[in-house]
């Protein structure tokens, strides 16, 4: 499918970071903090070991999610590839592990028991979320559970915020379904736009193969 692309300049999907970037302090201010994903997020814990790490990819401002799971006491390395949101996360959780970079070539020097990309992963292209599930399972221990966020159906979605293109893609679920199966990783449960949930459509997976390098 191709990329929506404004008249001039950069296509949407290559917006986002910028567009988190320059409104980092107002999305803090209004971002949800009710923790209406807290069920999910409670599943996705109980399928990690006891003091298991995770790898939250998309972090945004670390709340509230990345405050849950710290909270629970676990280990937490947040990525975001908006500086101005790492910095928020730094300053709210000095103790913390943040790390700007770009999700869609991370290679980060170790591997973690639970992934998560909340309201993050669907804001790449379709091709990228394709590629994104090798990057899942470069970054994944044996056993590891992963929980993301995707569209409903195959198809670009644009949005707005503060004024501003927003840019969301999903492929379809039995893309999904198949990407996480070659990747080694079996779905535990699956809700397509959970009305308990704001309506997102949610994915909870465990890796249950060994990594296979030639994927």
């Amino acid at each position: 499918m191709p990329d929506i692309s404004a008249a001039h300049g950069q296509p949407d999907s290559q917006k986002i970071i910028g567009l988190y970037d320059r409104h980092a302090r107002a999305f803090d201010r209004e971002r949800n903090r009710s923790l209406f994903e807290r069920p999910w997020l409670d599943r996705f814990l109980r399928l990690l070991p006891a003091g298991g790490s995770i790898l939250d990819l998309g972090c945004g401002v670390g709340e509230p999610i990345g405050r849950y799971f710290i909270e629970s006491g676990r280990e937490v390395v947040g990525v975001d590839s908006s500086p101005a949101m790492i910095a928020v996360c730094k300053n709210r959780f000095p103790r913390g592990t943040f790390v700007e970079a770009d999700m869609r070539t991370l290679s980060y020097p170790r591997s973690f028991s639970g992934i998560i990309a909340s309201d993050s992963f669907f804001h790449l292209t379709p091709a990228d979320q394709r590629k994104m599930f090798g990057v899942f399972r470069q970054h994944a221990d044996k056993g590891a559970a992963l929980i993301f966020t995707s569209g409903p159906a195959y198809g670009v979605s644009m949005g707005e915020y503060h004024g501003e293109p927003l840019y969301h893609a999903s492929l379809d679920v039995a893309e999904y379904h198949a990407l996480l199966d070659q990747n080694g990783f079996q779905v535990v449960s699956f809700a397509l736009e959970d009305p308990d949930c704001g309506g997102h459509t949610i994915w909870l997976a465990k890796m249950t193969s060994p990594i296979r390098p030639d994927v």
